[in-house]
């Protein structure tokens, strides 16, 4: 990959959520395009195995585990903590972690609960890039990715304060991007639209729902983490080099034809 566009050997990428789902591609498909990556979730275990099967994979230390809760600032900043004492620096920060836990109209959304939204979907993304800030710009280079969601460029009865949540995101990459790009410091967002993970679950594993969205999706299906992960390693490497303050929107269609 020495000569490719995409390669990233040699870079160290801390990708948060990434036990399952789009993180957990979005670090395979890092680590096979060179770079060393930091799987982090809030369980143990699962990064654990993550890190275990690739490095199996690939033949050599390409991943390591490093849980980390994303509502706890102590727990991120150990986390980045040991990265820099493993690796030595961080090219690559990609926030994907974040949590739902409300279904229904905003009406009826806890303080505690709309809260919970915003620390885990744009408070911990904040924190992340001020970690990771400072040895980039002395470096003069970096990246960081923002896994956003299609909810940010629309409303919704039912995920109201998710999409408010990833709509922040989005603004989050514009202003960074402002801000860090004189230091050569890319930020940009990937906007989602429904993937099969686990976290989507409720959305897909229903073959009437499936249907329905398979039906307003002119790529008449729905995507899979590969699909962001190539997005993501995109972004990260010299073929994005003059990328920033952008949201990728990777949906299959949806958003052009109104679904």
């Amino acid at each position: 990959m020495s000569n490719s566009l995409f390669d990233l050997t040699g870079k160290v990428a801390v990708i948060t959520g990434s036990s399952r789902g789009i993180g957990r591609a979005i670090a395979e498909r890092m680590a096979e395009a060179g770079a060393n990556v930091v799987i982090s979730s809030r369980k143990g275990p699962p990064c654990e195995e993550v890190a275990s099967e690739i490095n199996a994979r690939l033949g050599r230390e390409a991943a390591v585990a490093l849980p980390a809760n994303i509502s706890d600032k102590g727990s991120l900043q150990a986390m980045i903590h040991a990265t820099m004492a493993k690796w030595g620096q961080i090219d690559v920060l990609v926030c994907n972690a974040a949590s739902n836990p409300y279904y229904g109209p905003m009406e009826g959304i806890s303080d505690d609960a709309f809260r919970k939204v915003l620390d885990n979907n744009v408070l911990a993304n904040h924190w992340l890039v001020q970690m990771v800030g400072p040895q980039m710009r002395a470096r003069k280079d970096g990246a960081i990715v923002i896994v956003s969601s299609i909810g940010g460029l629309k409303g919704s009865p039912v995920i109201g304060a998710y999409n408010i949540s990833k709509a922040a995101d989005m603004q989050m990459a514009r202003n960074l991007a402002v801000e860090l790009g004189p230091d050569n410091i890319r930020v940009n967002c990937i906007a989602p639209g429904l993937i099969k993970t686990d976290f989507s679950k409720a959305l897909w594993d229903n073959d009437k729902t499936l249907s329905y969205y398979n039906t307003m999706t002119p790529l008449r299906r729905i995507g899979d983490p590969d699909e962001i992960a190539g997005a993501a390693v995109y972004l990260a490497s010299k073929a994005g080099g003059y990328v920033t303050g952008q949201t990728i929107v990777v949906d299959g269609g949806v958003t052009v034809a109104g679904g």
